[in-house]
């Protein structure tokens, strides 16, 4: 009998069922959905128009490669350059976070010649050879995967930027707000020196924006609010509610040619109509708008609550860090209070739901934590 490769710890949880900001188990029993399985559900669980627009794609044609004309792909980076305001930049799909920054990294060696790389500390990039080796965590990274040319520098640190910038650099990686590395926040100061740094060297800027992009942050970009134009900003993630896809937009500068990028499903039929119904639901239900005004009220509630060590984030994208680890707080939501939500290390909790999530759900948050966190504290 095979089985499968046991990499993943598991709760005795199944979700069969999802429906806005709520999964039901096989046994019937609801829980609210503050995690949105790692940042993915962006517009919520089964949303009818989402759904109609898979169903009625899937009916028509699932897929064909990338040898043949796929409107959908042109709809696709039309509306997506409008609704982040990157009308000028140019579209590549790929399949997921991991590959997007793949991608962005080669694209940008093709284009200054040159291989070292900045990354920073805390950073995550993907598990695929190059994004991996410009992740900081030794753990994941194998023998195989080249990592030499890689330099971290601590995250936010304005003068080693200043100084771990220079003519040698190919390209300089870097997330918005740091997921895994446990919410950091980039500060507008470090931004913009790293803007100022890539011009003045002719290394290639590349904001990771897998996580913290697409509306989470109630701009489309968490680094719009720093005021800068990165070269090339991947995304994945939220892109397609759960459907798989992944991309960069790129800068006019880079020039295109045949066979320098590819990919055998990047931008199918069924990716790019899951994609084009995520930016139709975002615009048409103000989910940026939304974003911000409930990550504002539950930050606000948070902070009236108290009892934690250090609190960020942006938007629906928060991390609440306390002085003890937190496992057996996740596991008390999750079980005692059915609410999802996720973890970056050992002390802190990390919320990461869906951009459409109402007053009504974050209340039922701020109410268990006053009360759990009052206990533990």
């Amino acid at each position: 009998m095979s089985h499968l490769f046991d990499v993943y710890p598991i709760y005795d949880i199944e979700p069969v069922k999802a429906q806005g900001s709520y999964l039901w188990d096989q046994n019937g029993t609801k829980y609210l959905d503050l995690y949105g399985g790692h940042a993915v559900i962006s517009v919520g669980h089964c949303h009818p128009y989402y759904v109609d627009m898979l169903t009625k794609q899937l009916n028509a044609i699932s897929f064909y490669s990338n040898s043949v004309k796929i409107s959908l792909q042109e709809e696709l980076a039309e509306k997506l350059g409008e609704l982040s305001g990157y009308p000028d930049y140019k579209l590549f799909l790929c399949n997921s976070g991991a590959e997007a920054n793949e991608n962005a990294l080669k694209l940008a060696s093709f284009h200054n010649g040159r291989k070292k790389v900045i990354s920073f500390i805390k950073s995550f990039h993907g598990r695929t050879a190059g994004a991996v080796a410009a992740t900081d965590n030794a753990s994941i990274v194998a023998p195989v995967n080249y990592k030499e040319h890689v330099t971290f520098l601590p995250f936010n640190d304005v003068a080693a930027a200043e100084n771990g910038i220079t003519d040698e650099v190919c390209a300089v990686i870097v997330e918005g707000i740091q997921g895994v590395g446990g919410i950091n926040v980039s500060s507008h100061e470090f931004l913009q020196t790293l803007r100022r740094k890539c011009d003045e060297t002719g290394a290639v800027l590349i904001l990771d924006s897998v996580q913290c992009g697409y509306g989470r942050t109630g701009k489309f970009f968490s680094h719009q609010f720093s005021g800068i134009d990165p070269d090339i900003i991947s995304m994945a993630k939220g892109m397609g509610n759960g459907f798989p896809i992944g991309g960069i937009l790129i800068s006019p500068k880079f020039k295109a040619s045949y066979g320098m990028l590819g990919t055998t499903f990047g931008g199918n039929h069924l990716a790019c109509a899951a994609g084009v119904a995520v930016l139709d639901i975002m615009k048409d239900e103000n989910l940026l708008d939304n974003a911000a005004e409930i990550g504002d009220y539950l930050l606000k509630g948070i902070e009236e609550i108290g009892g934690y060590k250090e609190l960020r984030g942006r938007g629906l994208m928060i991390g609440i860090e306390y002085d003890f680890p937190v496992k057996d707080l996740r596991n008390k939501l999750l079980f005692d209070y059915k609410m999802f939500t996720g973890v970056a290390g050992a002390n802190t909790i990390r919320l990461l739901p869906s951009l459409a999530l109402g007053k009504d759900e974050a209340d039922q948050f701020l109410e268990v934590l006053k009360k759990e966190t009052s206990v533990t504290i």
